[in-house]
Formats: structure tokens, C-alpha cells, sequence
């Protein structure tokens, strides 16, 4: 089946924020769209977003211009091209020419990728997770406290995440959408905010990041749970954002502290709280600190690479030789296409590093991360809390592969 048209265009995402969609048109009339996230803390060696930086309009956040290389130079390389996976991806990086995708922009890059995705289910009459081999759903990881850059309050910490640890994805979900609403009462109950941040936690102002976990412990006995042993907690720390590049400190819960010391502060909380995950420990050039925690704690719980990886393979390999984290974080925007997402995917289980799917601050309504994290047998999911559409639809979306699945078909 051959590509008749590629057309791109200029949407919102869940911040308001700009970003691109794809719609990618076959000989037959059968037409796909295809979406691309953003970030709001980002890793310095993601794939270029091309934005604009017209102040003109949406602050300087449009992007025309990825829209208009999208219609304008990369649809006149693929009119009539065959549906191929891995050859359009590597056409388009090669059009790109630049390491990181600062020609075209990553953003337009993924858009067209992920639609050559879309198009290929369609045509081989299959769902997008059954491209692949996997068939496993996927632990979520609920972030239901937001802080750092996804929220205007005085938490530290970025994302305070629960883990249900149920047999199926319809009970995991079940519980975390209790525990979520367990957690409202609770904040209502003592006089503190009940707004959401940009990943759809409760985004209160707090003492410390340790009331933030004691809100969640409590929220979860209140639900019924167990901790520790229905429900784990995990963290995405985001340490860049509180990190002095010239005196390398860190400012958390109202001190100064170094990186020796960050680390027995993780330590403490591991000791004290049912934690299985730690990302973003520490700020993306902070090696040292990264591999003294991996090499204090890494056979207890996960420490994942984001910032620190970029869903880069080249960049992964760094971090497995450097033997830093026993983990990553999956985002395919952060590299561009879906074929380098596989194969950053590949290499991490090669070297058994856990890999996570994740999904951005900026989302839209595209689920195609879900279907991804099912087909590449991802043990885990980001996609947000229990609140906000574009993060429930990546949610509801895991529960139909998962009836489909459990049906046998």
C-alpha cells in the first residue's frame, strides 16, 4: 500500500500549548492522524522540537515551521513511497541530516513516523500493539501529587507516583483511581488545595516533599490497600530543575545539601516509605552521584534514566557502560522516530535495563503510547493520574487491548 498524501497541521495540546498533527492519506482513502507531545522539563540531549519563536503569536510557541516542513519538503520525498517502517524512518533521517533533528524538528519528524505506524495496522487489519510480539499490559505509574515544572506550588519533587500492583489492568486502575479520591478527601480534610497540575496530580502547597509521601500512605490505607504490598510509590525527582550548576548544590525541603548527601536522603526515604522507583535522581551531568546511588541501591529499586538517557541508544549505551541506573524512561518525541524508539527499547532489555513508557506534560489525544508499551512487552506506564482526559484515554485504551487480549482475539 503506497502514501498518497501527507498533510500537517498546527493543534493544541493539554497545556494550550501548540504542537503538530500529521494526517497521513493511503491510495485506498484511508486516512490516519498522527499527534506529538511536549515536554515541560526536558533533557538537553532530546531531538530538537522546532518551534517558531515568532512572539507574534502563541508566545513564540507555534510550529509552522515544522508544519510547513512536513507539507512543503517532506511530502514530495514519500507521495507514492510503500508503507515501510524502518526505510521511511531512516529516509527521514536522512533528509533531516543533522544529529539531533534540528532541520526538520523532531516534532515533525515523529509525526510523520508515527503515522507510517498507524497506516501499517490499518493495512495488515491488526491493532497497532499487534505490529509486535509483546502481549503483557503494563503496571501504570499513577502521578497523583504534582510539584517542580508540572505544577505552581513549593514541592521539589516533580512527580509522587503510586504503583498497583494487581493481577490485571482493570484492578491496578481500579485502585489507583480510589486511592486518587481517597487522596482528594484527605487534602480537603486538612485545608489544602485540590487543583491538579499539568499531568493531572493534586499539585498542593506542602512542608517538604515527606508530607507529600505521608499524604500518600495515608491515602492509600484509606483506600483499603496495603502499602508495600498492593501499592508501591515511586518518584520522578526531575533533580535538574533544583540543581546549582556553579555550586552544585541542591536546594530541596528548604536546604542547600550536596550530592553525597542527596543520596542518603534517597536512602532515608527507601528505608522509610514502600519506594520502588527513583528517576532523575540527580541532575543530567551529574554521573558521579548518579552511579554512587546506582551502586548503593540499585539492587532494591529502579533508578531511571530520563534527562539523563533521552530514549537515545547511543546515549543509553554511555550510561550501561558507565554501569548508571538500572533503568529508562521511553518517549519517543525524545528521539524522533519510531524506529529509533524500538531500538532504544531493545537494547536497555538486552543490557536489562527496565524500560518505562512515558508520556509528556504537553500531551494530546493520541494513544498510540499505550499500543507501544503493550506490543514492546514494557513492564511499566507513565501517562499521568486519574484526572484529565488525555491521560485517561491512554488508560481506557489499555483497558480494551487488555479485553481483547483476555478474549483471545
Amino acid at each position: 500500500m503506497k502514501i498518497s498524501n501527507l498533510h500537517a497541521r498546527e493543534i493544541l495540546d493539554s497545556r494550550g500549548n501548540p504542537t503538530i498533527e500529521c494526517e497521513l492519506t493511503l491510495e485506498n482513502g484511508i486516512r490516519v492522524l498522527g499527534s506529538v507531545p511536549s515536554g515541560a522539563s526536558t533533557g538537553s540531549k532530546e531531538a530538537h522540537e522546532l518551534r517558531d519563536k515568532d512572539n507574534s503569536r502563541y508566545l513564540g510557541k507555534g510550529v509552522t515551521k515544522a508544519v510547513d516542513n512536513v507539507n512543503n519538503i517532506i511530502k514530495d520525498h514519500f507521495i507514492n513511497q510503500e508503507l515501510n517502517q524502518q526505510l521511511i524512518d531512516q529516509k527521514l533521517i536522512e533528509l533531516d541530516g543533522t544529529p539531533n533533528k534540528y532541520h526538520f524538528g523532531a516534532n515533525a519528524i515523529l509525526s510523520v513516523s508515527l503515522c507510517v505506524l498507524k497506516a501499517l495496522a490499518i493495512v495488515q487489519n491488526k491493532e497497532m500493539y499487534e505490529l509486535f510480539p509483546g502481549r503483557k499490559l503494563p503496571f501504570p505509574m499513577f502521578n497523583i501529587v504534582n510539584g517542580g515544572a508540572h505544577a505552581d506550588n513549593n514541592i521539589d519533587i516533580q512527580e509522587f507516583m503510586i504503583v498497583p500492583k494487581q493481577e490485571t489492568f482493570k484492578e491496578r486502575l481500579r485502585c489507583g483511581a480510589e486511592v486518587f479520591h481517597n487522596l482528594k478527601s484527605i487534602l480537603k480534610e486538612k485545608g489544602l488545595a485540590t487543583g491538579v497540575g499539568d499531568e493531572g496530580g493534586f499539585a498542593p502547597n506542602l512542608e517538604n516533599n515527606y508530607e507529600a509521601l505521608n499524604l500518600i500512605m495515608q491515602a492509600i490505607e484509606k483506600a483499603g490497600y496495603k502499602p508495600g504490598v498492593e501499592v508501591g510509590i515511586a518518584l520522578d525527582v526531575a533533580a535538574s530543575s533544583f540543581y546549582d550548576v556553579e555550586t552544585k548544590l541542591y536546594s530541596i525541603d528548604g536546604r542547600q545539601i550536596t550530592g553525597s548527601e542527596l543520596v542518603n536522603y534517597y536512602k532515608n526515604m527507601i528505608n522509610n516509605y514502600p519506594i520502588i522507583s527513583i528517576e532523575d535522581a540527580f541532575d543530567e551531568n551529574d554521573d558521579e552521584n548518579m552511579i554512587a546511588l546506582t551502586r548503593e541501591v540499585g539492587n532494591k529499586i529502579m533508578l531511571v534514566g530520563d534527562d539523563f538517557f533521552v530514549t537515545n541508544a547511543e546515549v543509553l549505551q554511555e550510561g550501561i557502560n558507565k554501569t548508571m541506573c538500572n533503568s529508562i524512561i521511553i518517549k519517543p518525541n525524545q528521539v524522533g522516530t519510531i524506529t529509533e524508539t524500538i531500538q532504544t527499547v531493545e537494547l536497555a532489555k538486552n543490557n536489562n535495563y527496565i524500560p518505562i513508557m512515558s508520556h509528556r506534560s504537553g500531551e494530546t489525544e493520541d494513544t498510540s503510547i499505550a499500543d507501544l508499551a503493550v506490543g514492546l512487552g514494557i513492564n511499566y506506564i507513565k501517562t499521568g493520574s486519574t484526572s484529565r482526559g488525555e491521560r485517561i484515554n491512554k488508560y481506557n485504551r489499555l483497558l480494551r487491548i487488555e479485553e481483547k487480549i483476555l478474549k483471545g482475539e
